[in-house]
Order: structure tokens, then sequence, then C-alpha cells
């Protein structure tokens, strides 16, 4: 009997000894993963931030770019950068969330809400320049080119061209299936006993949903804005051919007028200007990582604030 507990327990203990060596494998191969993810992003970010700090300075940031060279600053697409941000928002927002709260709460479970769903996340699947091509064909030569013929009746495109209007409608559905997806996913969190006893008080279906539901929802969906807001002010292939000019001193003066943007005058500063000095194009780009890390660092506030209020 003593033989029989002594061999039990010596292999009880080799179990042991041999899950705690697999679970030291494992914690080395994540952290050898996250190491082969962390050092080139912190050698790029180090790249950039000493190369493009020097070029940091009141005048980079107010003054309008050279039409020579692009020396000088970058005040026009530092504001158009702003304006596209904010208009994909107003755009994207609201069809995000509409939509989730239709899949979630209204549609039910029917073919057509799953191929629906499964058209979404292809949606997110698709490459940038697709999108672009899309905004061009759809938004700029059909929507706008009809409203310039039929509405207008204008020979002269007023929106029937790259403008900041398609820039808004492209990069919103861009953005879109983000959105979407993280709102329901952050609708299904809600209890369902929210529900029940809301609607047992008396409540409608739409009070519950705006009353209860959305505002115990508020930082999932605060999570999906960040993510898109921080995609829609880096994308450059939506925006260079519906919205993006490559050099337009002055600010945009409507929807039906073209822009500069951070992430397109990166682009042709690299690719189109002639022996572009290094500390202005890392400086162009540290003021876009910048103002990326300034919108999400802005939404993770907002969204931790309304984590706190939660009482649940």
């Amino acid at each position: 009997m003593i033989s029989g507990s002594a061999a039990a327990s010596e292999r009880s203990h080799r179990v042991v000894r041999a899950n705690r060596l697999k679970e030291k494998l494992a914690f080395g191969f994540l952290s050898g993963m996250m190491l082969l993810v962390l050092g080139p992003i912190t050698w790029l970010l180090w790249f950039i931030v000493s190369n493009g700090i020097s070029q940091i300075n009141w005048t980079f940031l107010s003054t309008a770019p050279n039409a020579i060279d692009a020396s000088g600053g970058i005040f026009p697409a530092l504001v158009g950068t702003g304006i596209l941000v904010l208009g994909t928002i107003l755009f994207a927002l609201p069809l995000g969330i509409g939509g989730a709260i239709y899949l979630t709460e209204y549609a039910g479970r029917s073919r057509i809400v799953r191929f629906i769903r499964l058209a979404i996340v292809n949606l997110a699947g698709v490459p940038s320049i697709v999108h672009g091509l899309f905004g061009l064909g759809f938004f700029v030569l059909f929507v706008g080119g009809g409203i310039d013929r039929f509405i207008l009746h204008s020979t002269k495109p007023v929106f029937g061209q790259a403008c900041l209007l398609w820039g808004f409608c492209t990069l919103a559905v861009v953005i879109l299936p983000i959105i979407i997806t993280s709102t329901e996913e952050a609708l299904l969190s809600v209890p369902i006993s929210f529900r029940e006893a809301s609607l047992g008080l008396g409540a409608g279906k739409w009070q519950t949903i705006r009353r209860v539901v959305l505002p115990a929802a508020l930082p999932g969906i605060m999570t999906g804005c960040i993510l898109g807001v921080g995609r829609a002010a880096g994308e450059t292939a939506p925006v260079m051919i519906t919205c993006a000019a490559s050099f337009k001193p002055t600010l945009p003066q409507g929807l039906n007028d073209q822009a500069m943007l951070l992430p397109y005058h990166l682009y042709f500063v690299v690719t189109q200007v002639p022996n572009p000095p290094m500390s202005l194009q890392a400086g162009i780009a540290l003021v876009l990582v910048a103002v990326v890390f300034a919108i999400n660092l802005l939404a993770v506030m907002l969204r931790s604030r309304a984590r706190s209020a939660r009482k649940w």
C-alpha cells in the first residue's frame, strides 16, 4: 500500500514537472513572438523620432509647403486630415451603430442576416485600393456625376470630381465593418436581464435600447470608434483618388473641394519629390503618428470615463 502511494505520488510529481516545463516553453515562445513584434515597431518609432524631431517647429506646423520641393510646412495637410477624420466620423458612426443595433436587436437569425454578417466580415478584409476604386466609380463618377447632370445642370464638374465629400463617404465604407462588429459585440455583452427588467417595467423596445442597452455598451462602442478613427486618419489609397490633392496651399472652401492630407502628402514627398531630405520625410511621418496617437488617446479617455460611470 505504501509503495503504491509512493508510486502514485511520484507520477503526480512527474506530471506537475512536465506541465511546468510546458508552461515555461509556451511562455518563452510567446515572449519571443512579442519581441519579434515589438522590436521592429520600436526601431521604426525610434527612427522616425530621431530623424524627424529636428524638423518639428512652429513654422513647420503653421505654414504651407513649397511648390518646388515640398519644403516648408504642412499646415494645409494637417488641417485637411483633421477635417477628413471628423467628416468620416459623422458619416460612419450613425450608419455603423444603427446597423449594429438593427442586426443585434431587430433582425433575428434568418439566412439574410447571416449573409449580411458574412458580407461585413469580408468587407473588412478588402484591400484599401479596392475601396478607393469603389469610391471613385460609385461616389465620384456615378453619384457626383449624376448630381452635376440632373440636379445642378452643370457642364463643369462640381461634385463629379475628387472632393472631400466623397473622401468622407469612401473612408466611412472602409471603417464601417470595424464599427459594426465592435458595436455588435458590445451590445451582446449587455446582460439579457437588463432588457427583461426594462421591458417588465413597461418600457418599449426602443426605449430599452436607447436608455438601457446603449449606455451599458458605450465603452465597447468607443473601442470600435478608436480603431476606426485610427485607420481613417492613416489611410492613403482610398483618399488619393477620391479627395486628396498633391499640392494645394490653401484650405478647402467647401465639401466639393480637394484638400491636402498628411498620409498622401508623405507619399507624395517620398515618391515624387527628387531627393527629399530624410528630416522632412520623418517629420511628416512623426506628425501623422502623433495625430493618430492623440485621436486614440482622446477616445481612450472618453471610453475610460464611460466605463467608470457604468454601474455593473
